[in-house]
């Protein structure tokens, strides 16, 4: 089992930014793809940005050039970092992973537990 705790949610006027964290613990051997995913009210949960083990990188097209997403493979840690926010950036985030070495997967093997992120206009 592999548990993934996210912070760095918060609330922030439109054109600001923020910084997402997630930390994996447990059985983190397995682990090679992370990523971040959102769902606002009433929408599917969408693939933001994700990173492979080697550092290759998928950012979905609404977010490129104002997301960027890294990691630590020593501490265990998966970054977002996100600027020039927007309100229809406004949803709940979660940091997933997954066994597969790619940036992008269909279905992640681990969730965490989620962080709202709002964007005032």
């Amino acid at each position: 089992q592999v548990q993934l705790v996210e912070s760095g949610g918060g609330l922030v006027q439109a054109g600001g930014s923020l910084r997402l964290s997630c930390a994996a613990s447990g059985s983190i051997f397995s682990i090679n793809g992370m990523g971040w995913y959102r769902q606002a009210p009433g929408k599917k949960r969408e693939l933001v940005a994700g990173i492979s083990s080697g550092g290759s990188a998928y950012y979905a097209d609404s977010v490129k050039g104002r997301f960027t997403i890294s990691r630590d493979n020593f501490k265990n840690t998966l970054s977002l970092q996100m600027n020039s926010l927007k309100p229809e950036d406004t949803a709940m985030y979660y940091c997933a992973s997954w066994r597969v070495n790619s940036a992008a997967v269909n279905r992640p093997d681990y969730w965490g537990q989620g962080t709202q992120v709002t964007v005032s206009s």
